[in-house]
């Protein structure tokens, strides 16, 4: 009986103990993910701000120019 106990116990620990390490991984993948998104959206937000910043220069060498 003991035994059969301590084989159910041991058993329950796996199980417990697999499903967390899935779940950690997935977490771990997800916030990847997230991280991803964020660094993409960084990136074109500083495009678009060195291309608005570039405009901005070539209008103003157009406006001293055209005097």
């Amino acid at each position: 009986m003991l035994k059969n106990m301590l084989m159910a116990a041991a058993l329950g620990v796996l199980v417990v103990g697999t499903g967390c390490h899935r779940n950690t991984r997935d977490s771990a993948e997800n916030d990847a993910e997230r991280a991803v998104d964020k660094t993409k959206d960084a990136a074109e937000e500083a495009g678009d701000k060195i291309e608005d910043t570039a405009e901005e220069a070539g209008d103003k060498i157009e406006d001293a120019t055209d005097d």
